[in-house]
């Protein structure tokens, strides 16, 4: 278990919430992935690893961790979703391809000037900000040329 699973387990038990194997189980893939996965993909994952996990478990788990900080989510789309593991001191965004679902991080982001401007003329104290933009990644854009 990597020290981020121990503090997620952690935060867990001092929150008051089960921690279930499967719960566990879910921990130990979101910790071992370095790619957004969808509840799909984490469902299939998990299952390989242990049949008993339900797609019910992987929701109630994300919706905890998403809860506790311990990941982010990435809306790619309608009804689309993907998580990651929140690293700490990580803060970025993402680039979202609309066509294949690329999602592609980025760091660089001092909205610090728009932020002072928005907390002046609303008085609305920011406390953080979420930025994604969509588009074609480099791949899809050569496939539509093509």
């Amino acid at each position: 278990m990597t020290l981020t699973e121990k503090g997620i387990t952690h935060a867990f038990r001092e929150k008051g919430y089960k921690l279930t194997p499967a719960r566990r189980l879910l921990i130990e893939v979101i910790a071992g992935s370095n790619t957004h996965l969808t509840p799909a993909e984490l469902f299939e994952k998990a299952r390989n690893k242990n049949s008993g996990v339900s797609l019910v478990t992987i929701y109630r788990t994300l919706e905890v961790l998403s809860r506790l900080g311990f990941i982010c989510e990435v809306y790619a789309g309608e009804q689309s979703r993907s998580y990651l593991l929140r690293r700490p001191l990580e803060h970025h965004h993402h680039l979202i391809c609309s066509e294949c679902g690329t999602v592609l991080a980025f760091t660089d982001c001092d909205l610090s000037a728009l932020e002072e401007k928005l907390t002046r003329k609303t008085g609305f104290r920011i406390d953080r900000h979420l930025l994604e933009f969509s588009g074609k990644c480099r791949t899809c854009q050569k496939k539509t040329l093509a």
